[in-house]
C-alpha cells in the first residue's frame, strides 16, 4: 500500500511553522523493519532502543503510523495518535486514536485538529508512512540498526531499496546528513545513527 505521489505530497501536505518531523525505525542489518510473515521479528526488539524510543514518543505532540502498527500496538500510553487509512474519507476519531486518510485531508488540517500549537510529529511507521514523510520531509530520523541480524526478506524500512541502495543512501539523497553512529547496545550490537535535515 502507498499513499499519495510522492511528487504531490510535499506540496499538499507542507508541514506548518512550528512542528518538526522526526522519523523512527529500528532496522536489521540489511534495511528490513519486518520479517517476511510482515511481522517485527524478537531479533529487532531490544529494551535499550525500546527505552530511547518510548522516551521520544512521550516529548512528542503527536505521533503519525500506519493502521498495522496502531493495531498492533494499543494506546495504553493515551498519546496523541494520528493513524493513517483508507478506512476513512478525512479524519475521524477513533478508539485511543484519529484516522486520517491523507487523500481526504491536508496533514496541516489534521493537525490542527488534533495537535494544534506546534512540537514534533513522530513517525514510527511501517513502510507505507516512512515513504509518505520521506517524500513530505523529515527533520530528523532516528535509525537504529541491529547491526548482526540478517533477515533476507520481508518489509524494508523506505520501499524501493535493492542491493546498492540502502536506508542511509535514501536518507542522504533526502537531504539529511548523519551524526556519527553510537552503540545503544554492545551485547546486542545495536547502533544508532541520528540524521538532521541541513
Amino acid at each position: 500500500m502507498s499513499w499519495p505521489d510522492p511528487g504531490t505530497n510535499r506540496a499538499r501536505h507542507r508541514v506548518p511553522a512550528g512542528y518538526r518531523v522526526h522519523g523512527h525505525a529500528i532496522v536489521s542489518a540489511d534495511d528490513f523493519i519486518a520479517g517476511a510473515d510482515g511481522l517485527t521479528p524478537p531479533a529487532l526488539r531490544n529494551e535499550a532502543d525500546w527505552r530511547r524510543f518510548q522516551a521520544a514518543l512521550n516529548e512528542a505532540t503527536v505521533t503519525v503510523l500506519g493502521r498495522l502498527g496502531h493495531e498492533a500496538n494499543p494506546n495504553y500510553a493515551r498519546r496523541r495518535r494520528l493513524v493513517l487509512t483508507r478506512r476513512v474519507q478525512r479524519l475521524k476519531e477513533g478508539e485511543g486514536c484519529w484516522w486520517w486518510n491523507p487523500a481526504g485531508m491536508s496533514l496541516a488540517d489534521a493537525l490542527q485538529d488534533v495537535a494544534p500549537g506546534g512540537g514534533t510529529i513522530a513517525v514510527p511507521g511501517g513502510q507505507p508512512v516512512f515513504d509518505f514523510f520521506l517524500a513530505v520531509g523529515y527533520d530528523a530520523f532516528d535509525l537504529a540498526r541491529a547491526e548482526d541480524v540478517v533477515l533476507g526478506e520481508g518489509t524494508t524500512v523506505f520501499s524501493g531499496l535493492e542491493p546498492g541502495r540502502t536506508a542511509n543512501d535514501v536518507l542522504r539523497d533526502a537531504g539529511l546528513v548523519a551524526d556519527p553512529a553510537e552503540v545503544l547496545d554492545p551485547a546486542a550490537n545495536v547502533t544508532l545513527t541520528v540524521w538532521w535535515k541541513t
